[in-house]
């Protein structure tokens, strides 16, 4: 609901530029806002003038006229003083609240309609309808990113976002849960995947920079479509949890690039015990210590490099290589050859998808 105070600072404004008084009551005569004392009105005036067809009336220097909302009368105005513009300055008046009860059903009508269509509560004839008669664009590529802090509940991340990101230029910030905030971004004629990504990043600066904030952002695929508009936040969704998952250190998550860990995580969880069982039997890789889990990475990511990983660990080439042995005796598989290299690391993968799965679970 469109808060007193706005329609008092909207009285405020009106006085201060034409000097007439002036007062706002709902239609059972409660008074919202007032300028000055001598625009107040009597209780039974307000009662009968609500009470009657008119549209208007004047009671000695007063001016009284309803106001309507959605069809009905719902406030009556009082403005007060001496002169033919008084009456004009209350019609005046009456528009410019009209407006901005319009603005603002509008504005909540919209995020309303977001938050139902990203969630697909809507049916197809509703969603081209409901943007049609809010004045949402239809034929606009958008795509819609994930953004999580630490902090739930977090309202200066809104505002913030908001500050950022204007309804004008098409886009709108919303949330649907306590844990992220959504931006869904109307993109300008060229903007390509770097500019997207870049996008991505600039929220990611903004809010460590103007909040003090860790964040975390994912984002979806371009759709044309405003029906697919939910295509895109759930991609951002578990681009989202993907990353948590497989990379916890990278800030900024595009479903297009998320790897082979977008096929972990669509697994059923007894098919992941079942492979881990399968290649590993009882000596499961969860169970190895940090320093033979940090080797295997440094090795995997200097692609197999026995001196390059030796070198970066600052450790000597035959320790490196003793370690590798050592890990063949445990689990079976030389991570030097290609091959078990590659079941292993879907094997770390998959202990931090169950992990992830179990973690959540008993949450």
């Amino acid at each position: 609901m469109l808060t007193n105070q706005t329609l008092q600072n909207c009285l405020d404004e009106l006085k201060e530029i034409t000097k007439v008084e002036l007062a706002l009551y709902d239609i059972e005569g409660i008074r919202i806002a007032i300028t000055s004392e001598a625009a107040s009105v009597q209780a039974d005036a307000l009662a009968y003038f609500a009470g009657s067809a008119a549209d208007s009336q004047v009671i000695g220097k007063c001016h009284l006229l309803k106001v309507e909302d959605e069809g009905k009368d719902s406030y009556i105005l009082a403005a007060y003083g001496e002169g033919d513009n008084v009456y004009m300055i209350a019609r005046i008046a009456v528009s410019q609240i009209r407006g901005l009860l319009t603005a603002y059903k509008e504005k909540y009508d919209r995020n309303n309609y977001f938050q139902n269509l990203i969630l697909d509560n809507l049916l197809l004839v509703d969603i081209y309808n409901r943007a049609k008669r809010l004045h949402i664009n239809v034929e606009v590529r958008r795509v819609v990113y994930l953004i999580e802090t630490k902090l739930d509940k977090d309202t200066g991340v809104m505002e913030l976002m908001r500050s950022l990101f204007s309804q004008q230029n098409g886009d709108y910030v919303i949330a649907v849960d306590e844990r992220g905030v959504i931006l869904i971004k109307a993109l300008q004629k060229g903007e390509d995947d770097e500019e997207i990504e870049q996008i991505a990043q600039t929220i990611v600066d903004m809010l460590n920079t103007e909040a003090m904030l860790k964040a975390r952002v994912a984002y979806g695929t371009v759709v044309s479509e405003l029906k697919e508009v939910s295509k895109s936040y759930k991609e951002a969704k578990m681009a989202m949890d993907v990353g948590k998952i497989f990379d916890a250190a990278r800030k900024v998550i595009s479903y297009k690039h998320l790897g082979i860990g977008r096929l972990i995580y669509q697994l059923p969880t007894n098919l992941c015990q079942m492979f881990m069982e399968e290649i590993f039997g009882d000596n499961l890789p969860d169970r190895l210590d940090e320093e033979t889990l940090a080797t295997i990475n440094k090795f995997f990511e200097n692609s197999l490099n026995v001196s390059e990983t030796a070198r970066q660990l600052y450790i000597h080439r035959n320790t490196l290589v003793y370690r590798i042995e050592k890990l063949q005796k445990e689990t079976g598989l030389d991570i030097r050859n290609f091959d078990d290299a590659l079941t292993f690391k879907i094997a770390l993968m998959v202990v931090s998808y169950l992990q992830y799965i179990d973690n959540n679970f008993h949450s």
